[in-house]
């Protein structure tokens, strides 16, 4: 008995739609420019914003949307921010070489933020150009209070990034003890009462402007308790003769990959029944995504992301305002409004949604036995060109043939899908992905939905391959056109057309 193909296919909203439906524009591109190929439209990087902002005034706050330059190194993209008419419009840069990047593409830096961990010399130019600093700990604040003092630098804008928030009696009047998960950055709450004081005892050079935190999780509940919180240590420091004015949520708001919650939920639940012998493994070499088989139940956490997100980006952000906070019982909307806090968000991933795909060339279709598959698709790019499977996303490409239509000469198909490495572990996807027919050489395929932490992030030179070029495209007069991403610049020539 033949079984239904496990499809996991992409939400591709109306501007990629329109890109992959122009699939000669797309191997017109890659016979060009190569395979491996990053496509990106920096105008709906500018919708996002537009997007966020709107959550907002919704909710009647003021602020600033930062994004999280780590999640894509494109110069296009931080153009197109940097040209943003609203000065809400931030950048977070992670370290010295972002923070060349944006200030080279636009950004001053009063609209800069600077997280991660930091060297002198990141310390130094921070100050230098009037970026914010968000301080990790104390150590932190100690060396850019001295680099400060010692180079003559202008008092520095800080926040202060706090973590091993909890909730007990006092606060939540629940009657336990409840720890946000641990987290190897910022200073524990516990431990504030210290930062306060060496915040006071450089006050001469630097000014807190803020709390900030950032939880690895998608639970409303833990963010919501640690924003609920730190509005009341924004109180404390008050009290303790500070004025921050802004708390800063971080990221994690998310993106919804999968278009239909049933294939997901069909998928996983496979998965589930591979892993229990209950049917032909979905992956290669069994690979189990992190789950066991423990006498016939399934144990362990499955390390995916949570590919179909009804609710995700700016609806996300919406909804954990609007939420009670378990902290004060209030939505933390009310409660920033009420204590007249400001607030900043770090979108990463879901400011770039939809922003981009990246390409693959069809190399070579070869049939296998013993594996769940009778066929590998061997592609012209690496697992480090499109590390979906790196951040736990499973998503189907999408097919574009050669001849740029559909052929109707085959049926649904399962394959895997290998890099060009002579490396075993060279998987572009460990699972068996299905595909509305068996590719040949010279197809496309097109891993929608790459922008943010998957096209370029984990991109490297083995076997001295080139990475990925990227290409900045627009639309315009009814047609594409591309250009490099680093020649991309969001500006008009005299007829109106952008440059």
């Amino acid at each position: 008995m033949r079984e239904e193909p496990l499809y996991l296919r992409p939400r591709v909203d109306d501007a990629l739609a329109s890109l992959l439906r122009d699939a000669p524009f797309l191997h017109s591109l890659s016979d060009v420019l190569g395979s491996p190929l990053n496509v990106l439209l920096p105008e709906v990087v500018a919708e996002n914003v537009a997007d966020f902002q709107a959550v907002y005034r919704r909710h009647h706050l003021v602020g600033r949307v930062y994004f999280a330059h780590k999640a894509n190194r494109s110069s296009a993209l931080i153009r197109r921010l940097a040209a943003c008419d609203s000065a809400d419009v931030g950048v977070d840069v992670a370290s010295l070489e972002e923070l060349r990047h944006v200030l080279s593409c636009g950004f001053t830096g009063d609209r800069v933020m600077a997280t991660g961990p930091k060297d002198r010399e990141f310390l130094w130019l921070a100050a230098r150009v009037g970026a914010t600093v968000n301080l990790d700990s104390v150590g932190e604040l100690e060396r850019l209070a001295e680099l400060v003092r010692s180079h003559g630098l202008r008092r520095v804008d800080v926040l202060v990034r706090l973590s091993a928030f909890e909730a007990d009696d006092g606060y939540a009047g629940l009657g336990t003890r409840m720890l946000s998960r641990r987290s190897r950055f910022g200073t524990p709450v516990a431990e504030a009462a210290e930062l306060w004081k060496a915040l006071e005892r450089h006050g001469d050079v630097v000014e807190l402007t803020g709390l900030a935190y950032h939880l690895d999780t998608t639970g409303l509940e833990e963010k919501g308790r640690a924003l609920g919180r730190c509005v009341l240590l924004m109180d404390e420091c008050r009290a303790a003769g500070l004025s921050p004015r802004a708390i800063d949520i971080g990221g994690g708001f998310g993106v919804g990959y999968v278009a239909d919650a049933g294939e997901w939920e069909r998928w996983t639940t496979a998965l589930s029944e591979a892993v229990l012998g209950l049917r032909p493994p979905l992956t290669w070499g069994g690979h189990a995504y992190g789950l066991r088989n423990e006498g016939g139940t399934v144990r362990g956490s499955a390390a995916l992301y949570p590919a179909h997100r009804p609710v995700a980006g700016p609806g996300y952000l919406d909804a954990l305002l609007s939420e009670p906070a378990p902290v004060l019982g209030r939505p933390p909307a009310t409660l920033l409004l009420e204590h007249l806090n400001d607030l900043y968000v770090e979108p990463g991933r879901a400011l770039v949604d939809q922003c981009g795909l990246s390409l693959a060339r069809v190399q070579e279709v070869r049939s296998t036995e013993g594996t769940p598959a009778r066929h590998l698709v061997r592609l012209d790019m690496n697992a480090g060109d499109v590390t979906l499977e790196e951040h736990g996303v499973l998503v189907d490409p999408v097919l574009l043939p050669r001849d740029g239509a559909d052929r109707a000469d085959g049926a649904p198909v399962g394959v895997h899908l290998v890099g060009n490495l002579c490396l075993e572990a060279d998987l572009v996807t460990r699972r068996l992905v299905y595909l509305p027919r068996l590719p040949r050489a010279g197809d496309l395929l097109a891993f929608v939905n790459t922008a943010g932490y998957v096209m370029d992030f984990h991109a490297h030179h083995a076997q001295r391959r080139p990475i990925a070029r990227t290409v900045a495209v627009t639309r315009e007069g009814g047609a594409w056109r591309w250009r490099p991403d680093e020649d991309y610049w969001p500006l008009t020539d005299p007829r109106g057309v952008p440059s």
